[in-house]
């Protein structure tokens, strides 16, 4: 990495072009292997010979009238533990992500995080070639810049 490496906060907006989300508020996290996205209501099925899936999202935390319908191919399904060692199988899709005014494709598992803070968890494996993290910083990416939604 160069000195030029941009800085990530321990808190980001996000861009998801490839679901048609704008914006959603991630947890950046390098104690995490893997970066996981709030979705409910799973639902595989197969379009033209490929496995894909359909789920739904709140972007916004504290907010259920806001539904966003995802569909995304199948990459894995993996078993992951999450932050309370718990172990759960779960869907991975390989998506673009905005992070301020860069592009990065990253896996990203599907998981229920009603209970969590935030709504995404970005994991060390998606950022670990493209940013540096100032832990005690936030949203120093504002904004994703690049506005690239729908399909």
């Amino acid at each position: 990495m160069s000195n030029t490496t941009p800085l990530l906060g321990w808190r980001e907006w996000i861009g998801l072009p490839g679901l048609n989300i704008e914006k959603i508020k991630a947890k950046v996290d390098t104690g995490a292997r893997s970066s996981a996205i709030h979705a409910f209501e799973l639902d595989p099925y197969k379009k033209n010979g490929e496995n894909w899936i359909m789920f739904a999202i709140h972007p916004e935390q504290n907010n259920t009238d806001i539904i966003i319908e995802c569909h995304a191919p199948i990459k894995d399904r993996r078993i992951v533990s999450d932050s309370g060692g718990h172990k759960q199988q779960r869907y991975v899709i390989e998506t673009p992500l905005v992070i301020g005014q860069s592009i990065i494709t990253a896996e990203v598992t599907l998981t229920n995080r009603d209970s969590m803070l935030f709504r995404m968890l970005l994991g060390r494996t998606a950022i670990k070639d493209h940013y540096l993290i100032a832990a005690n910083k936030s949203f120093l990416q504002g904004e994703p810049a690049i506005r690239t939604f729908g399909k």
